[in-house]
């Protein structure tokens, strides 16, 4: 029996523009800097202020296809050393977000927690959160860190620092092909 929350029936959302969040926080990360630079601040600032509420919900949904995209990638390296991606990502990710009080509050971990949970076990995360309603503004940054901490995980296990967007990129390749 198919799963509301099956992949098959989420929307894919604006996953360029989502990736291209990603990649500036990993970017600006390796290149040493805590913080975005004022001037790519209000850059980012302004670009989603332009998206309206429908190209904003599209970014989100954006981000909860990287999610899943991630974890989809990281199941399948798991599963093949024998591993249970529940078992060994969510607890670091947790970990790490509890370190991070002022981009993720503690009462979004346990909602980011089961988004990732969610893809890990082949469930959309964006099905998977609306069932709880809408998101709430204070869900946002927490969201961002979520995805950027799957492809910090992935560009760290592969000791390739593109491999997460290359991953992503490649995908859209393809599924680009295929239309």
């Amino acid at each position: 029996m198919s799963s509301p929350c099956d992949p098959q029936h989420a929307p894919v959302g604006d996953v360029s523009a989502a990736l291209f969040m990603i990649d500036s926080r990993l970017k600006e990360i390796a290149d040493g800097k805590a913080a975005l630079d004022p001037e790519q601040q209000r850059l980012a600032d302004q670009y989603t202020a332009s998206l309206g509420p429908q190209g904003a919900d599209d970014v989100l949904d954006g981000v909860c296809t990287l999610i899943f995209v991630f974890m989809t990638w990281l199941r399948k390296a798991h599963e093949s050393q024998g591993k249970d991606v529940i078992e060994y990502v969510v607890p670091s990710l947790v970990a790490t977000m509890r370190r991070m009080p002022k981009s993720v509050r503690p009462e979004a971990i346990p909602t980011m927690a089961g988004l990732v949970v969610a893809a890990g076990t082949d469930l959309s995360p964006t099905l998977w959160r609306k069932q709880y309603g809408d998101w709430t503004a204070e869900e946002m940054n927490p969201l961002e860190a979520t995805a950027f901490l799957l492809a910090e995980h992935i560009n760290r296990i592969t000791d390739d620092p593109d491999f997460a967007t290359r991953l992503v990129a490649e995908a859209l390749s393809g599924a680009e092909g295929e239309d």
